[in-house]
C-alpha cells in the first residue's frame, strides 16, 4: 500500500515508517520537525544522539534500497496537506503528528491553547483532505487510553451498551480526560466519528497505552537510524524515565502513592499494531476503536522492576516518592479490554527484565548527555 506517516520523525512515527517500508509498503513521511524544536525550548534532549531526518532516510535507502519520501510541513497548513495528498494518493494515512505530552499542555495557557489548536485543527484538516482528495483512504489515528480516565468500571473498546429507563443503545464510552492534551484527543475522536458518519470516511482510532522501549529491528540496523529516548519530566514517559534516572544514580520519581495503574506496550508492538490496522481497514463510514496496550502496571510496579534490574547491573537506586504534580486519582480500579488487536493477530512483546536491561545499557552508554535537573517534574496541574 501507499502509506503516509504524519509525524514520521517522532518516537512512534520513525520506527513505524521503517517497519512498514521493510514490509514492502510505499512509505512517505510528513513532519514539521517541531519535536526537535521543543527540545530546544525545554533545554532538553534525547539521550540517544539523533541524526537529521534527511540523514535517516538516506541511510535507510543505503542499507535497504528502499526510498522513503519526506515532506516538511504542518498539517495546520491545509494547502500544503492537500498537495501532499494529491501527489501521494495514499491508501492509508497514519496520524502521529500531534503534541503528545500531557505536562507540556499544562505548562500555561499558551501551551494549552497550542496543544488543542495544533491537534484538533490538524486532524480536522486531515479529515477534510481525505474527504476531498482521497475518500477511500483509511485514517489510522493515534488516540490514547487517557481519553477514558480511570472509571470504576471495566473500560470497553470505544463503545458501551447502555440501558436507561427501559431502553438500550450502544454509545461512545464515557470520557474522563486528565489534561488539556487528553482533552484534545477526545475532541479528535468526536470529530472523526462525526466525519465517518457524515461523509463515509473509514477510520481506526488506536487508543494507545504508554509506550516504552528504544529500538525495533529496523532502528537497530545502524546508529544513524536510532530512535529517540526521552527522560525529562515533560516528554519522558514513566518506565523510560525511571531507567534513565537509574543510569545516573538518581532516585526514581514515583508521583504520590504510586498506585496509579495504566496500560503499557513495547514500541515493537506499536509498529505491528499500525500494520494490523492498515492491512485490516475499517469499512466505509465506520469509526473503529482499538485499545492498544498489552499489559497493565502500577507506577510503583515499574519502579520496583527497574530498581531490581539496576541492582543486578551493580547500580543501587532508591524509589523516591514525590508530591504528585498532577491532579489524578492515586488509588483506583483499572481494567480495560484489549481484544481487537489480539484477535487480528498481535503477538505481544511482554515487559521482561531483559527488555529493561537493554534500555538501561543504552542509557548508560549515553548518560553523559543527561541534563540532570530535567529528570524531576517541573510542571504542575494547579
Amino acid at each position: 500500500m501507499k502509506i503516509i506517516i504524519a509525524g514520521g520523525d517522532g518516537f512512534c512515527g520513525w520506527p513505524t515508517a521503517l517497519y512498514l517500508s521493510k514490509k514492502g509498503h510505499d512509505v512517505s513521511i510528513v513532519d514539521n520537525l517541531i519535536r526537535r524544536k521543543w527540545d530546544e525550548e525545554l533545554h532538553s534532549n534525547s539521550i540517544t544522539p539523533l541524526a537529521t531526518l534527511e540523514e535517516r532516510v538516506a541511510k535507510w535507502k543505503e542499507l535497504t534500497g528502499k526510498e522513503i519520501r519526506t515532506y516538511e510541513g504542518d498539517l495546520n497548513h491545509y494547502d500544503f496537506l492537500r498537495e501532499v495528498l494529491k501527489q501521494e494518493q495514499p491508501d492509508a494515512f497514519v496520524h502521529f503528528a500531534e503534541q503528545r505530552s500531557a505536562p507540556y499542555s499544562m505548562i500555561d495557557r499558551e501551551h494549552a491553547v497550542f496543544t488543542q489548536t495544533n491537534n484538533v485543527v490538524g486532524t480536522l484538516n486531515v479529515l477534510y483532505g481525505i474527504k476531498e482528495i482521497v475518500p477511500e483512504c483509511h485514517l489510522i489515528k493515534l488516540g490514547t487510553m487517557g481519553e477514558y480516565g480511570t472509571p470504576n468500571i471495566e473500560i470497553e473498546e470505544g463503545y458501551i451498551e447502555i440501558e436507561h429507563k427501559g431502553r438500550k443503545d450502544v454509545l461512545p464510552f464515557p470520557k474522563q480526560p486528565n489534561s488539556f492534551y487528553h482533552l484534545s484527543k477526545v475532541h479528535d475522536s468526536h470529530n472523526i466519528m462525526f466525519a465517518c458518519k457524515t461523509w463515509g470516511i473509514r477510520a481506526t482510532d488506536l487508543n494507545q497505552g504508554i509506550v516504552y522501549g528504544l529500538d525495533t529491528e529496523e532502528t537497530a540496523m545502524d546508529p544513524v537510524l536510532v530512535n529517540r529516548l526521552d527522560y525529562d519530566g515533560v516528554f519522558g514517559t514513566a518506565l523510560n524515565r525511571f531507567i534513565i534516572q537509574s543510569a545516573i544514580g538518581h532516585d526514581l520519581t514515583v508521583y504520590g502513592k504510586g498506585q496509579q495503574i495504566r496500560g503499557f506496550l513495547n514500541i515493537r508492538d506499536t509498529v505491528r499494531c499500525i500494520e494490523i490496522a492498515a492491512e485490516n481497514p475499517a469499512d466505509n463510514g465506520e469509526f473503529r476503536v482499538f485499545n492498544q496496550f498489552t499489559e497493565e502496571f502500577s507506577i510503583t510496579d515499574l519502579a520496583e522492576m527497574v530498581q531490581r534490574v539496576a541492582k543486578e547491573e551493580g547500580i543501587e537506586v532508591e524509589v523516591g516518592k514525590y508530591d504528585n504534580p498532577r491532579i489524578e486519582a492515586e488509588e483506583h480500579f483499572y481494567r480495560a479490554v484489549n481484544t481487537n488487536l489480539l484477535d487480528l493477530g498481535l503477538e505481544p512483546f511482554m515487559l521482561t527484565d531483559d527488555v529493561i536491561k537493554e534500555i538501561l545499557h543504552a542509557a548508560l552508554t549515553h548518560k553523559d548527555r543527561v541534563v540532570k535537573e530535567n529528570v524531576l517534574p517541573n510542571v504542575t496541574w494547579k
